[in-house]
């Protein structure tokens, strides 16, 4: 602190110029950095999930055209099921015709395989006791099996179809195997979208066991432990979150789900591949930008010499400012040049207008902020002043008839509307030199400097006439009553005389309202 008290104009300015500079660079590349880094990973997740729901869909469909391509072979074999040579060629058929399934195989309602393909040629009259065989004997529908193990020692799942008779007999079933481990059109379709990078998709069922992964010696383990993100693969849901793999390395992942299987693919990257590109574009951010804060630097520090020079000649003579002749010496502070002038030119501005406002608040604190007549402090002053110069005056009191009934009926803010329509009357009904005085409530006070009692009397009858004659908004005719004393005539006192012009206000109400009641002299 003390340095800094020390300093001197060009040297806080160099100062304050580095300490903005190098945080506002900070910040900007900080932020830059914040929000580079969260929208690679938004766009990745969004990327993962897309590609993780596009991959459920070709896997559906092609599951989908499994089940419909065997459904349609059970109906051809139903009519022809009595023909061994039309079920040799229509397994055949289905095995070779898209390579959908490893091998195909026929059988009866006991599960004795009745024809197959040529690769499980094997098994031909023998009974299956496999899973995918048991579960399609069992539901005798269309319906893709759990993994299990053939009967060829092959990781598999099997798609089967009912076969019935025209009778709606159940004769057997038609199933295509799939080998998890070995080539097939499922690993070839997911297997298509690995990369390089470090990316990669995995394919569990409901029992979160691996049936498709780029590591094949994962095949067919089932995760164990808690794994939130898996749970929301085979729960039904699409979505996307960051994660971490069995091995530790943080993911950045999407997920989608095959209905027909009730599995759930997973497509995610490696966390750090995907900041990769982050990091070297900010770091080359950093480089290119080095040279010009540099330069900026250097500029700022030319700049704030050139300023500091000859505002350190203006300072010098606005040293003395406290004194009360301040504005007049920095009218006359000398300035040469566009920048000293101009805060010179601000400097007297922001002198004068201090001096205005402070005149404005003088005046608020006389005025009555709902009406903008003048209030009670006005009054004193006025009061004080006739009474130090000796000038008579005259004063009316007003009091307006029956107004309680008008904010009882109309409320207040229709009442407030009365007052600032009878402050208007008041102003328009006196002079330039009187005085429209709000003492509070529904009670008004004009003040006539240099005006006899005759005078006032005129005008006060002037005012209560206008006042009868004007509609009000809303409530419509009102009256008032008026109440009339001079100074020193009455009195030389001034508080009795206004306590006899409020007195002769009352003598009106009394009387009736709506009038005029005038103080007699003789009442001193």
């Amino acid at each position: 602190m003390a340095y800094l008290v020390r300093s001197n104009l060009r040297q806080l300015i160099v100062l304050l110029a580095l300490i903005g500079t190098l945080v506002t660079v900070l910040n900007m590349f900080l932020a830059s950095a914040k929000v580079q880094k969260q929208v690679l990973i938004e766009n990745t997740l969004e990327s993962n999930q897309a590609y993780a729901e596009k991959l459920a869909a070709i896997t559906e469909d092609f599951l989908h055209n499994t089940i419909l391509e065997l459904t349609y072979s059970a109906k051809l074999l139903s009519q022809n099921w009595k023909y061994k040579d039309y079920q040799r060629l229509e397994t055949t058929r289905l095995a070779e015709q898209n390579h959908a399934f490893n091998s195909v195989v026929l059988g009866d309602d006991q599960g004795v395989v009745l024809a197959s393909s040529a690769n499980a040629a094997g098994l031909l009259g023998r009974p299956l006791y496999t899973i995918g065989v048991q579960h399609a004997l069992a539901e005798k529908k269309p319906l893709i099996s759990e993994p299990y193990e053939s009967a060829m020692g092959n990781l598999v799942i099997m798609i089967s179809a009912p076969v019935y008779s025209e009778q709606d007999e159940y004769l057997g079933f038609i199933g295509g195997t799939i080998y998890l481990k070995e080539k097939n059109i499922l690993n070839r379709l997911l297997g298509e979208h690995r990369h390089r990078d470090g990316s990669y998709i995995y394919v569990i069922d409901h029992q979160k066991r691996l049936l498709y992964h780029p590591r094949t010696d994962r095949l067919g383990q089932t995760i164990t432990g808690s794994n939130p993100l898996i749970d929301l693969a085979i729960s039904g849901k699409a979505g996307q979150a960051q994660t971490t793999n069995s091995e530790g390395i943080p993911m950045i992942a999407g997920y989608a789900y095959i209905p027909s299987a009730r599995w759930g693919v997973v497509s995610q990257r490696p966390t750090e591949v995907t900041l990769q590109a982050h990091d070297n574009l900010m770091q080359k951010v950093f480089w290119h930008s080095l040279p010009i804060n540099v330069g900026v630097l250097v500029l700022i520090w030319l700049c704030a010499w050139l300023i500091a020079y000859p505002l350190r000649l203006l300072a010098t003579h606005a040293k003395n400012m406290r004194k009360k002749s301040t504005l007049a010496r920095v009218e006359n502070i000398k300035t040469w040049y566009y920048e000293a002038n101009e805060l010179k030119t601000g400097f007297l501005i922001g002198l004068r207008n201090i001096h205005d406002h402070v005149g404005q608040l003088n005046l608020d604190l006389r005025t009555d902020p709902l009406t903008g007549l003048h209030n009670r402090r006005t009054l004193d002053y006025l009061l004080e002043k006739y009474k130090h110069s000796q000038t008579p005056f005259s004063v009316i009191a007003i009091d307006i008839d029956h107004f309680k009934k008008v904010n009882d009926s109309f409320g207040h803010d229709v009442g407030d509307e009365v007052l600032k329509s009878l402050a208007t009357l008041l102003q328009k009904s006196s002079r330039d030199h009187d005085y429209s005085i709000r003492l509070g409530g529904e009670e008004f006070l004009l003040l006539l400097p240099d005006t006899p009692l005759p005078a006032a009397s005129d005008i006060a009858e002037r005012l209560r006439q206008s006042v009868a004659h004007f509609a009000f908004p809303t409530v419509g005719h009102l009256t008032i009553s008026l109440g009339v004393a001079a100074w020193p005539d009455h009195h030389s006192d001034i508080s009795t005389v206004l306590k006899y012009a409020d007195d002769m206000l009352y003598v009106a109400k009394q009387r009736g309202r709506n009038q005029v009641q005038i103080a007699k002299i003789n009442q001193n």
